[in-house]
């Protein structure tokens, strides 16, 4: 059974898989996706108006408490990938919601291109936040 009649923060989980493999994170404190569309709208003589919005992939971030190189590590394989000739290669993320009844929801972002938004601010006596953005393909429910 869920925590609450309605979603919070830790009702998911979410898995990252790289190029190389599964990548483990080891502090998530947040995580955003939002769906890119292009927008059509057809103005017809008559007055009606119609519209469509076409799907244009995924695009969202994960905000991190660095505990590990875990991420720092994953950028770099795929930065150094690149200038071995290897392309612009892609990954995988899964995320698992557990629903207020109890079931679980799996969703997959395919095609996955990430960037290294900030690799965080070093001071002291402060943690080192990080942010690790993506573009996905496309999100469908497995």
């Amino acid at each position: 059974m869920g925590l609450t009649t309605f979603s919070i923060g830790r009702d998911t989980q979410l898995v990252i898989m790289g190029p190389s493999g599964r990548v483990d994170i080891s502090h998530v404190t947040g995580f955003e996706s939002r769906q890119l569309t292009a927008p059509i709208r057809v103005n017809r003589l008559d007055g009606h108006q119609l519209g469509a919005e076409l799907p244009k992939g995924w695009e969202g971030s994960f905000e991190v408490e660095r505990g590990t190189s875990a991420l720092d590590d994953f950028v770099s394989a795929i930065e150094q990938g690149f200038y071995n000739g290897a392309g612009n290669q892609s990954g995988t993320i899964y995320q698992y919601v557990t629903e207020t009844d109890g079931s679980v929801s799996t969703y997959q972002f395919d095609g996955v291109v990430f960037k290294l938004a900030s690799a965080g601010v070093w001071k002291g006596d402060a943690s080192v936040k990080q942010k690790l953005e993506f573009f996905a393909t496309r999100k469908k429910r497995i």
